[in-house]
């Protein structure tokens, strides 16, 4: 941790002037929701919950801290579902999770090192595509969060009925690919995108690993997510279930039952 907190340092003695926050607004009402339907809850069976975002029909990106219990097992794909837009008891569209793909060199257990929080990104493949039509995904920012002002979508603890927004927010820095910010986030707010803002289009340019204390002050972290996503992306494809159909003999006057089975490549 005092490697952490020693790189917190150096960041914001270099960082830019403070920028500008604005205040979490609920995303309570259709119009202010429909920009950001992509967003929504990562829920655990009896759990807890993470937020996640579409990048693909059939992908979220969230935290990989969120896809481990507190002992440090990985969950099973099967105990988790996506419920995109949620708001109260609705959601826009939700899908079960099939298969949950984590960067390397991310552990759960151990100290909060600066590795540790570059590789606190994980991809989930749903069972079935969101038509992009119904809800478009976002896109990844290619170019690196050195500073400027961002965005978050997220739930957290105490606003977990509805996706809060915070338009402006500040990066305060970036080094080895961890990412300073003075994001308004909490419990619940692990794996909620961070935008950059190009004209009216807006990228996820990180998202959120948790927070760190330094001098008194809580900061947000995240990290780098270009050559991660793409190299997860790679993964997820090579390792995707498929689909094995049950062989069984039919006798005279049997009908055939369809069926499938999952096994891993």
């Amino acid at each position: 941790m005092s490697n952490l907190k020693a790189i917190l340092a150096v960041l914001l003695l270099c960082a830019a002037p403070v920028w500008a926050q604005e205040a979490l607004v609920g995303l309570d009402r259709d119009e202010r929701l429909r920009p950001w339907r992509a967003v929504g809850k990562v829920e655990i069976a009896n759990q807890g919950y993470c937020t996640g975002t579409l990048i693909a029909p059939d992908t979220v990106l969230t935290a990989a801290h969120c896809t481990y219990d507190a002992a440090g097992a990985p969950f099973a794909a099967g105990i988790v579902t996506f419920r995109a837009g949620l708001r109260g008891s609705a959601a826009e569209a939700e899908r079960r999770v099939t298969q949950i793909v984590r960067a390397e060199g991310f552990e759960h257990t151990g100290p909060k090192t600066l590795n540790r929080i570059a590789a606190d990104v994980a991809l989930l493949r749903l069972e079935r595509p969101i038509a992009s039509h119904v809800i478009a995904p976002f896109a990844i920012e290619p170019r690196a969060l050195n500073g400027g002002e961002v965005s978050v979508v997220s739930y957290g603890q105490g606003r977990d009925a509805l996706p809060s927004l915070q338009l402006t927010c500040g990066v305060l820095g970036q080094m080895r690919d961890v990412v300073v910010m003075d994001c308004d986030t909490t419990f619940g707010s692990s794996g909620a995108p961070v935008f950059r803002r190009d004209g009216e289009r807006f990228r996820i340019a990180s998202i959120v690993s948790g927070s760190a204390r330094f001098d008194g002050v809580r900061r947000t972290t995240g990290m780098a997510l270009p050559a991660t996503v793409r190299r997860l992306q790679a993964r997820m494809i090579a390792e995707k279930p498929r689909v094995v159909p049950t062989i069984r003999r039919i006798g005279v006057g049997e009908r055939p039952s369809g069926g499938a089975k999952f096994i891993s490549n």
